[in-house]
């Protein structure tokens, strides 16, 4: 096809772009644009445009690595030793374990679970200060399964043009079969999603083998059933609607942005005034943009990134690839929509030279923090004890008078073995002299000696006994002593606090 003949079929095209139900000489406008929001409107269907650029590329390849990883990773295999499960991510929720490749999480450590939210909370400010909604634009769930359900509904029912004319045309067998493959696709994919989603808590193969059987618990079926309800609806029904109503972040992240951040943006100083042109028409005395309204065909979100910068706008880029494909095509320089900064844009209108200023005080106040933050969690990390003893003491009676005038308390010891071995611990109590210590229902040498499983934890309870003669050392009834274990094979040892209580002065 000639230039001339490719721009008069833009032209052709540009009627239909926002209001595909209008008549074809209707000037086009966004269906999200500011001119036709409204509060009360039904929403008008929005057919993105298949386009071709850098951009797409990478949300293709973003797209089979974030669903790559989705899926497969319940499925990476990782030795533990015997006993423990070889599900590289798991999250046991019976056994009360998160697994995590190396990393093993107690309920006690959960703590490695907020440090993570918090670096991944720091790290999306970050890249929303640097270059806007990215996360969105590329990596957000709703967005990645939104383009997958487009992807499947332009291989049944075309690109934007031919799923436009099919929704107008009349209900027929080749129509009906078109949209049935679309939904069945749609829900097929909704129902891996979900599938993938129970396979993080329980070990994948025997799951599956349940799923199959109709053997699975019935909290996984209905775990299945809600997750392929949700995504059928949001990715394939709800879309946009979705980011734009339901979602936070497009209201959070004004608070994200400053002049020099980068953000899609339409080069307003460049492309005004715009309007048609004709092949061999001087570009004199008007501005690049030639009014084709591609951007907005090819917007998933239906807006005209030349009104600027808009709460709608993803930051996904498609109508840079878009825009470009078409100054190629009028031989004009390319990105005149680009990621670009608002201080630009000021620099350009003035004469200045433009720059890109990463390290500022707000990137540099998030580098820290993150920085900060990940430190203590690798120091944590590092420094995280496979030991931990924690007792608790009686309360009811609070201490027991024996025969012999000696008063003896009672303490609930549970002794946690992280490590992937068992171990044999010496329970001793320093601080409290004189004192005798016995494990309840053991005898002689056995009686201070616990013997821990790997991975595991014991309960054991233990009476401290103080001679009667020894009971002025007592503080008005109290005395504060501690526990110790001591692992007989390699030395490691755990100290926990607590106190001796008796008769009051």
């Amino acid at each position: 096809m000639s230039p001339a003949a490719d721009l008069t079929a833009l032209a052709n095209e540009a009627a239909h772009i926002a209001n595909p139900h209008g008549d074809e000489g209707e000037r086009y406008t966004a269906v999200n644009s500011e001119a036709n929001r409204s509060l009360y409107a039904s929403r008008v269907k929005i057919y993105p445009k298949l386009v071709h650029g850098s951009f797409r590329r990478l949300k293709w390849i973003v797209m089979a690595i974030t669903l790559g990883i989705y899926y497969l990773t319940p499925w990476i295999r990782w030795d533990r030793g015997p006993n423990l499960p070889d599900q590289a991510v798991l999250l046991d929720f019976p056994a009360r374990r998160f697994y995590f490749f190396f990393l093993e999480i107690w309920p006690q450590e959960f703590y490695y679970i907020t440090g993570l939210l918090i670096l991944a909370a720091l790290g999306l400010f970050l890249v929303t200060s640097v270059a806007g909604r990215v996360w969105c634009g590329y990596s957000c769930p709703q967005t990645v399964w939104t383009d997958l359900f487009v992807t499947v509904e332009r291989f049944f029912e075309g690109d934007r043009s031919a799923r436009i004319r099919l929704d107008k045309q009349p209900w027929s067998l080749g129509k009906f079969g078109r949209k049935f493959a679309k939904h069945i696709t749609w829900v097929l994919i909704a129902i891996a999603t979900g599938g993938a989603w129970v396979f993080y808590f329980a070990d994948a193969p025997e799951l599956a083998r349940q799923l199959l059987t109709f053997q699975a618990p019935m909290i996984a079926y209905l775990s299945i059933a809600i997750f392929t309800a949700t995504t059928y609806t949001m990715g394939g029904l709800a879309r946009e609607q979705v980011c734009i109503y339901m979602c936070p972040w497009p209201r959070i992240q004004g608070a994200m942005f400053d002049e020099e951040s980068l953000l899609v943006s339409y080069k307003e100083d460049r492309g005004e005034q715009r309007g048609p042109h004709k092949k061999g028409a001087s570009w004199e005395g008007r501005g690049d943009c030639i009014d084709c309204g591609q951007c907005v065909a090819a917007c998933p979100m239906g807006i005209d990134i030349r009104d600027g910068m808009q709460l709608e706008c993803i930051q996904c880029a498609l109508c840079i690839d878009a825009c470009n494909e078409i100054m190629d095509r009028v031989e004009r320089p390319r990105n005149l929509i680009a990621y670009d900064t608002l201080r630009n844009q000021e620099r350009r209108a003035k004469g200045e030279p433009t720059k890109l200023s990463l390290l500022r005080p707000r990137t540099i106040v998030y580098i820290v923090v993150l920085a900060t933050v990940g430190l203590i969690m690798l120091y944590a990390l590092v420094n995280r004890e496979t030991l931990q003893v924690s007792v608790l003491r009686d309360r009811n009676p609070l201490f027991v008078t024996l025969s012999d005038g000696s008063i003896r308390n009672g303490y609930a010891v549970k002794i946690v073995n992280k490590d992937h071995d068992a171990h044999d611990y010496v329970i001793s109590i320093e601080g409290l002299p004189n004192a005798r210590i016995s494990r309840v229902g053991a005898l002689g040498e056995e009686s201070s000696t616990v013997t821990v499983g790997p991975d595991t934890l014991a309960n054991v309870k233990f009476f401290v006994t103080l001679p009667a003669a020894d009971l002025p050392q007592l503080d008005d009834g109290k005395a504060e002593f501690h526990f110790v274990a001591t692992a007989i094979d390699d030395g490691k040892r755990a100290i926990r606090d607590t106190s001796f209580r008796g008769p009051e002065k």
